[in-house]
């Protein structure tokens, strides 16, 4: 995906929790123990939700946000991709499958946070600075539930 815009940038955050969403998903069929199962379960429904929060950033952010350009510094800070392939998380115990999820969610702040430090304020200032506070606000409520589910 070629990433020039603010638009694209949440498409891209959009697709990537859509990858992780329906890896869960499917994941949570062969998952190794009953727990490992309800943690995928849960954490497949909580990118959902931030599959729709993302929309709704894009569906109510101002046109000039969206569409403010940042090419420039994406070349400096290379967008990732989805990495867990290399063990399913299917076969993964809940500590190494939070703490998988978890590094993803890092990086996507981090490009945020990124962009955020380079832009000039106004509208895209704030959505970057709101799609920062959200990522980091769901994320540590992704680990705080999935530890709750870890203690059952």
């Amino acid at each position: 995906m070629n990433i020039e815009t603010l638009r694209d940038v949440l498409l891209w955050s959009r697709k990537l929790h859509l990858q992780l969403q329906e890896c869960m998903e499917h994941c949570a069929d062969t998952a190794v123990g009953e727990r490992e199962r309800m943690l995928l379960v849960y954490l497949s429904d909580h990118e959902n939700k931030l599959i729709q929060v993302l929309d709704n950033f894009e569906k109510t952010a101002t046109t000039s946000a969206l569409n403010t350009w940042c090419y420039e510094y994406i070349d400096k800070m290379p967008i990732i991709g989805h990495q867990h392939c290399s063990k399913p998380l299917a076969n993964m115990a809940m500590e190494e499958i939070v703490t998988e999820v978890v590094n993803l969610h890092e990086q996507i702040v981090e490009l945020y946070k990124h962009l955020l430090a380079r832009s000039i304020g106004g509208s895209a200032h704030d959505l970057l600075q709101s799609l920062v506070d959200m990522e980091t606000h769901e994320s540590m409520l992704m680990v705080k539930n999935s530890l709750r589910l870890a203690d059952m």
